[in-house]
């Protein structure tokens, strides 16, 4: 399978700024005409439309994601890796619907996400339309029969303030009303093809009050084959493992096509680097599935999906390979054994070392590795072997330095972890970053 990497594309010069405002019905991959190129330091903006929720109840879409058509990055080959710098994320969302999911039997074949069936006529991936509000709303548009693959078990609705950082959660008369204008409310992109999640209108938690804290859940890089877009990632992605329908492979193949762009973590958000893995020529650079908020786990299995728009900015690093994302992300989000010292510590350090004749003393800064698997314990020694790998570090050292200068933190059950530790500056002048790590943590 090729990438469709048009010669009109290539043939361009590379623009500086791009906007996308296009999405691929929940699909990612070489079989995605993409956008671009995008010059090598230029600037990406993208409005989103929700994830999870809005596709889930869309029977039309192939993934349980609407991400953003791929763009093409100038100079970025097969072995290469793209730094995407988020400048800037806003909601703009009013209001969204979560909850925790069931299945309903006989609406899919294989997989909820990807293989929708109308179970009335039969008719696969149907186009669909919302007729009223509450769950039995997604109708067949071939039979009129309701189609909603999924329901909540436990749900809210929840109203959100961008501009103070807050939200609540509000009763069923609200739900209703919302769900009444609904699109207006998710505010859905114009080309967005889901149906807006808040038609269904379920409220079983009114008065919660909560922090919004914006990141993006699926950012990166088109993977080397057909993938739906929420299945790119190993704990997810197991799901397509030998599964009957037309996305079928098996557990290499996965392995050696994803790029572990669906993360849900939480710190990937404004003024984060997210490192990236380049498996197509040309990248293909996507985004999408933006969170009001979530805490880390992800416990209830989605979080507060919501329209947004995100700006960032690409750098092409040559020769870096990787299997899945680096982040640096923001002090903030740092694990507190894994924050740069200030000077004055690094000054006790140097005195502490006086007294027991240690002059050597290292450089370092923190870099985090995605770790991906079928479990959180595969995840772990998959994001410390990918740290291994991509440093030259022993893995036993890996160990001891997450140990004492960083930590290891669930980003989303059941398979997606964060493997965060300082890193000896030299090692990440070698990778090609050590630039972004200087810049981020202002290091000399």
């Amino acid at each position: 399978m090729t990438t469709i990497l048009s010669d009109a594309i290539t043939a361009q010069p590379p623009v500086k700024r791009l906007r996308v405002d296009s999405y691929t019905n929940g699909l990612l991959g070489p079989s995605q005409p993409m956008l671009g190129p995008l010059a090598d330091g230029g600037t990406l903006i993208a409005g989103t439309p929700p994830g999870c929720w809005g596709p889930m109840i869309t029977p039309a879409f192939q993934g349980g994601h609407e991400v953003t058509q791929p763009v093409a990055i100038a100079g970025a080959e097969i072995g290469d890796a793209v730094a995407l710098k988020i400048e800037r994320l806003r909601v703009t969302s009013t209001a969204t619907s979560s909850g925790v999911m069931e299945f309903v039997e006989g609406r899919y074949h294989g997989d909820p996400f990807v293989a929708k069936i109308c179970a009335a006529c039969g008719t696969e991936h149907p186009a669909s339309h919302v007729e009223g509000i509450g769950q039995d709303a997604i109708r067949c548009d071939h039979c009129g029969a309701e189609v909603n693959a999924f329901r909540f078990k436990h749900g809210y609705v929840i109203v959100l303030d961008q501009e103070n950082q807050v939200s609540l959660t509000v009763n069923q008369q609200i739900a209703n009303r919302l769900a009444g204008k609904a699109s207006v409310m998710s505010a859905l992109p114009e080309l967005a093809g889901q149906h807006s999640v808040l038609s269904l209108a379920r409220a079983d938690i009114p008065g919660v009050a909560a922090h919004m804290r914006p990141f993006l859940g699926n950012i990166g890089t088109t993977p080397s084959r057909d993938l739906p877009d929420s299945h790119n990632c190993a704990d997810y992605g197991q799901y397509l493992v030998g599964a009957p329908h037309r996305y079928g492979l098996t557990r290499e193949a996965l392995h050696a096509a994803k790029t572990d762009g669906h993360m849900d973590t939480n710190s990937v958000r404004e003024g984060c680097i997210v490192i990236c893995p380049v498996k197509v020529p040309g990248a293909g650079v996507y985004l999408g599935d933006m969170h009001a908020q979530q805490g880390n786990g992800e416990i209830a299995g989605h979080a507060t999906d919501v329209s947004g728009e995100t700006e960032l900015t690409v750098e092409v690093i040559k020769h870096l390979t990787l299997e899945g994302p680096i982040l640096l992300q923001n002090v903030d989000d740092l694990p507190p054994m894994a924050r740069p010292m200030s000077v004055e510590q690094r000054q006790k350090v140097a005195e502490l070392g006086a007294r027991w004749g240690q002059r050597k003393i290292e450089e370092s800064g923190p870099i985090t590795f995605i770790g991906s698997g079928v479990n959180l314990n595969e995840a772990t020694e998959n994001g410390l072997r990918r740290a291994a790998t991509t440093t030259g570090l022993a893995y036993e050292e890996v160990l001891n330095r997450a140990t004492i200068t960083g930590s290891i933190e669930i980003s989303r059950l059941p398979g997606t972890v964060r493997v965060t530790f300082l890193c000896p500056l030299a090692i990440l002048d070698r990778m090609g970053i050590g630039h972004l790590v200087r810049e981020k943590y202002q290091l000399k």
